[in-house]
């Protein structure tokens, strides 16, 4: 039976609709960092959170270097504490970090200087703390104190999902992001969530990437034991619907069959 003008007008509306809902499911507005900076015409500045020094708590792991111009004293003093294998900073495998754990009661045992209180303090803090008890028993000692296991968790809609540990205390949710190889073209960029201890207890901070605003965000830096999670989005709760799915393949078998019928009787 041949279609009439108006029944083939349908199909044909129907076939391009079809087209249309499939290719448009996932848009670029969903996949853009920072949209309101796209229509700019000149480079703009935008102020930065400023950046707080991590505070040391316990069980983190230090790396404590200290030198002298007695070579032995110093290799003594310098001997690590404990070796830990922790995630790698590339996300692949684990490395070994060697470095002085900080006990439950917040403190650090160096070879010749004995207990070091260092929990509640900033590495630049504890450098000065160290190098005080270390005048004691050395000469003209240069401290220099970093975290060895600056880890960040990364969840969610991310290319490599795990925990990170980083080299560099001053971090950013973009660095981060980076390490785990981007988000997922099904990742939400509007609303990445980050878990922050504070005190004992649980913070929830909202990040937009969509927007440029994340740069004054207090969580645009992370600290020490952040977790950042990156939901899905619509299309990736849609394609793990089993329903959804079965639904939206039959649509498109139908499209295609009356596609195919309109192509033969046109």
């Amino acid at each position: 039976m041949k279609l009439n003008f108006k029944s083939r007008a349908i199909v044909k509306v129907l076939c391009i609709t079809g087209a249309f809902f499939i290719s448009s499911c996932i848009s670029s507005k969903n996949v853009s960092y920072f949209e309101n900076l796209s229509t700019a015409k000149r480079s703009t500045m935008e102020a930065v959170a400023p950046f707080a020094e991590p505070i040391i708590q316990t069980d983190d792991i230090l790396a404590v270097a200290i030198n002298t111009i007695d070579p032995q004293s110093a290799s003594v003093v310098n001997q690590a504490g404990t070796t830990l294998a922790v995630p790698s900073s590339t996300g692949s495998g684990r490395e070994q970090v060697s470095g002085y754990l900080v006990d439950k009661n917040g403190e650090i045992e160096l070879s010749l200087i004995g207990k070091i209180k260092v929990a509640g303090l900033t590495t630049f803090e504890a450098k000065e703390l160290i190098k005080q008890k270390a005048s004691r028993d050395l000469k003209d000692p240069n401290v220099t104190v970093r975290f060895a296991n600056y880890k960040i968790s990364v969840l969610g809609e991310v290319n490599r999902p795990t925990v990170y540990t980083v080299p560099n205390e001053k971090v950013t949710v973009l660095d981060v992001l980076s390490l785990a190889g981007d988000m997922t073209i099904f990742g939400r960029r509007d609303n990445i969530l980050v878990i922050r201890d504070v005190g004992g207890k649980k913070e929830f901070g909202r990040l937009n990437l969509n927007s440029s605003d994340i740069f004054s965000s207090p969580y645009y830096y992370l600290k020490q034991n952040d977790v950042v999670y990156v939901e899905p989005n619509k299309q990736k709760v849609i394609a793990l619907n089993n329903g959804t799915r079965t639904t939206i393949a039959l649509i498109v078998s139908a499209l295609s069959t009356a596609a195919l019928i309109y192509s033969r009787l046109d």
